[in-house]
């Protein structure tokens, strides 16, 4: 009997495990090379961190850790003072894709899809065959919980290869110790660079860095107050789709779509949801079971149609303009700092926040192109720069008319560094390695304005101050020509040399006294100070 085609293909179909997905497609979650799959464990690790110190309410102190092993393999420590984990939960958060607490939680968090830290431990299971080794403690008076694990590939499941209690010297938190495959360097996208953007979005973090070369760098806390904590809000209606609403109805547990309504969405009143229902000809006393797809679609429809109250905004945590300006300061050297927050906006139902932050000047670059660094959710993102909606909307903005040089499609030049920050609950990534925004046409439209407001301010500075000092320059350049110019002129016109000497510094004095008019309080007692130095300089060389 001939098997039909069909037949034979059927058998070698089969379920794939998410961890298996992974394993031969790592590249979408950042590992695509050793330098990157470094950079991207440390993230990982870090942002872990940060997020469980701020749950517990306690100020972050991190430690990391790279120590080099052979030319390509690495071990990488991460030390926190978090709450630490549950033992019954630590092999699962570790050693399982796709498992964690905060996916659909609608509210700002740095990790939300349950992949980061065990896909870091998935690579370095792949790319040298060791566990990863992780100590765990809940609180003073409970134990330390060591563990060693691996993750089962077929089953996406932990493989617990030890399991003992140990020493911590802390009270509470978690170290985490991967080893991996990887490739260190300093400059752009290094971990140095990942761990200095982080230390400036979040200046309440302590964190301590000894890198392979066993240097030892320290980015200092800037403020001793945590960021304001998010809350988790219902989802609003105008971001459901209607095969999602279709499930939430038939998984509800209310009685009537009124109930529904009210219970599973944010903004919806009863009198509100009765009024959708009446609108589409849907019964309000209706089990949600047993909606149709076509009453389904009919509500939606109505939903859209009908003006709702935005989103409440309490589940979202900006930076701050003064806490963006203080972790700029204390990583930059530059001549002025400013920052702006936008107010918060809504897209697809979802709240977001554009934060911009700037500094200009001081040991920053002149010749070359601005630096640009990106946050969402206070995570930096270093990798996939032109495929980010941030960077459309900083080329896409004319900053000639801010001061600064700017060739077409291309990032402006100048002595700046620029910070632009996304805040949301659902920040629409680009792929799993999250590391560029999908262009939202809401979300390009609230950037160009953020960054319009900022350029507004470098603008303001740049014609006030900088133009004003270069005035000012050339005034006192002008003033040690004064005697030679007053002798030419006392032998064309035969007035006596010390009165024209005279004249010509007055006339220099009120013109001096016109650009100081227009330079800023601050800035006045700068080159003031500036003034002195150089004067005790100059005494120091005549005594010499």
């Amino acid at each position: 009997m001939v098997k039909h085609r069909a037949e034979e293909l059927a058998k070698g179909q089969r379920e794939i495990s998410v961890s298996e997905f992974f394993e031969k497609n790592r590249h979408l979650l950042g590992f695509d090379n050793p330098l990157r799959a470094l950079s991207t464990t440390v993230k990982e690790l870090v942002d872990n961190s940060l997020d469980a110190c701020e749950e517990m309410k306690v100020l972050p102190e991190i430690k990391v850790e790279i120590r080099q092993l052979t030319e390509t393999r690495f071990e990488i420590n991460v030390l926190d003072n978090g709450p630490g984990v549950v033992r019954e939960q630590i092999p699962k958060v570790f050693a399982k894709l796709l498992y964690g607490s905060k996916f659909g939680r609608n509210t700002q968090s740095r990790g939300q899809q349950g992949i980061g830290v065990s896909a870091s431990v998935l690579y370095g299971q792949l790319t040298t065959g060791k566990a990863a080794k992780i100590i765990s403690k809940i609180g003073k008076n409970k134990s330390a919980h060591y563990y060693e694990l691996k993750i089962d590939i077929n089953k996406n499941e932990p493989l617990i290869l030890k399991d003992q209690v140990v020493d911590f010297a802390l009270d509470h938190g978690t170290k985490v110790e991967i080893e991996l495959e990887g490739k260190y360097q300093k400059g752009k996208q290094s971990v140095e660079e990942y761990l200095k953007q982080t230390a400036i979005a979040n200046p309440h973090a302590e964190i301590i860095y000894f890198n392979p070369l066993k240097e030892k760098i320290v980015f200092k806390r800037a403020v001793d107050k945590l960021p304001k904590e998010p809350k988790a809000i219902k989802l609003h209606p105008h971001g459901v789709e209607i095969g999602m609403f279709l499930r939430m109805a038939h998984e509800s547990k209310s009685r009537n779509l009124q109930g529904f309504f009210s219970n599973e969405f944010s903004r919806i009143s009863s009198n509100l949801a009765k009024k959708i229902c009446d609108k589409v000809k849907v019964d309000c006393k209706m089990e949600p079971k047993l909606l149709t797809h076509v009453q389904a679609d009919a509500l939606v429809k109505g939903i859209r149609e009908t003006k709702i109250m935005a989103p409440p905004l309490d589940c979202l945590s900006p930076i701050g303009e003064k806490a963006i300006i203080e972790g700029l300061k204390k990583e930059i050297r530059a001549d002025f700092y400013t920052a702006i927050t936008r107010r918060p906006k809504v897209y697809r139902g979802f709240p977001f926040e554009i934060e911009v932050g700037l500094c200009f000047g001081g040991d920053l670059p002149s010749d070359d192109l601005i630096r640009l660094i990106r946050l969402a959710n206070k995570v930096p993102l270093q990798y996939q720069q032109g495929a980010c909606a941030i960077t459309k909307s900083v080329v896409q903005t004319s900053w000639r008319n801010y001061g600064l040089s700017q060739s077409k499609g291309a990032l402006p030049a100048g002595p700046v560094v620029l910070l632009v920050h996304i805040a949301s609950v659902w920040v629409p990534f680009t792929s799993e390695a999250k590391e560029a925004i999908a262009h939202y046409p809401e979300i390009i439209r609230e950037l160009k304005l953020a960054l319009q407001d900022i350029g507004r301010k470098l603008g303001s500075y740049i014609r006030k101050t900088v133009k004003v000092k270069e005035q000012r320059e050339r005034a006192s350049l002008f003033e040690k020509y004064i005697p030679e110019v007053a002798s030419s002129l006392a032998v064309l016109s035969g007035e006596k040399k010390n009165n024209i000497e005279e004249q010509l510094k007055k006339i220099l004095k009120k013109s001096l006294k016109e650009i100081l008019q227009e330079i800023p309080d601050g800035d006045k007692a700068e080159m003031k100070n500036e003034s002195v130095k150089k004067l005790k300089k100059e005494k120091q060389v005549t005594l010499a």
